[in-house]
């Protein structure tokens, strides 16, 4: 009788510790990982990779301690309803506490959003805001968004320099990516006089 209950107490025990290994708990990301997933934009797909384990992890960081790039990433979940049920308002919400609190990404986001209409109506004047405000901090998704809208007339000649300096020492390893660059810094420097695109390639502007 000792041995056939010793017997059953292993076999619970390696059923534990089987079951155990099956769930691989996931370790709740740090700041510099989070924002590195946000810039490759992978950030909702490995949500979904870690099998949404650490839904309130994330919540509390964004709601409680308020970090933003948790905001943001509590802001995409809500909105896309990965993980979670989708609210769209509630989400945008997160995006601009994030953006309130300087996240360039988004920042780029909320701006690429008005820009296209997407979740709200189109409004270029709202987009340039943000936009200006995420290239300024580097962002080169939208300072490429920015020189389209600037090309196509939007915006005010004045803000032009900034952004061809901002363009013209910006750094990409991506061929497409350095090409397109290149023709936006052609067509915006047809918008100024000689002198000032000159300026602002030595960041005189």
């Amino acid at each position: 009788m000792r041995l056939f209950t010793l017997v059953l107490g292993l076999l619970a025990c390696c059923a534990g510790q089987v079951q155990a290994e099956k769930v691989q708990v996931v370790q709740v990301y740090t700041d510099n990982q989070l924002l590195d997933l946000i810039k490759e934009n992978k950030h909702l797909g490995q949500i979904v990779l870690d099998e949404c384990q650490l839904v309130q992890d994330i919540e509390a960081r964004a709601t409680i301690a308020k970090k933003p790039a948790y905001e943001f990433l509590w802001g995409d979940m809500l909105a896309y309803g990965v993980c979670v049920k989708k609210n769209v308002p509630l989400g945008l919400h997160y995006m601009r506490e994030a953006a309130d609190q300087g996240l360039a990404e988004a920042l780029e986001q909320l701006g690429r959003y008005y820009h296209i209409g997407k979740f709200m109506q189109p409004d270029t004047r709202q987009a340039i805001i943000f936009l200006k405000e995420a290239a300024s901090l580097n962002n080169l998704k939208a300072q490429i968004r920015l020189a389209e809208i600037y090309n196509a007339g939007a915006g005010s000649p004045l803000d032009y320099p900034e952004l061809y300096a901002q363009l013209h020492h910006s750094i990409t390893d991506d061929k497409s990516t350095h090409k397109k660059i290149t023709q936006l810094l052609s067509d915006l420097a047809t918008k100024m006089p000689e002198r000032v695109v000159n300026a602002a390639k030595k960041g005189k502007y």
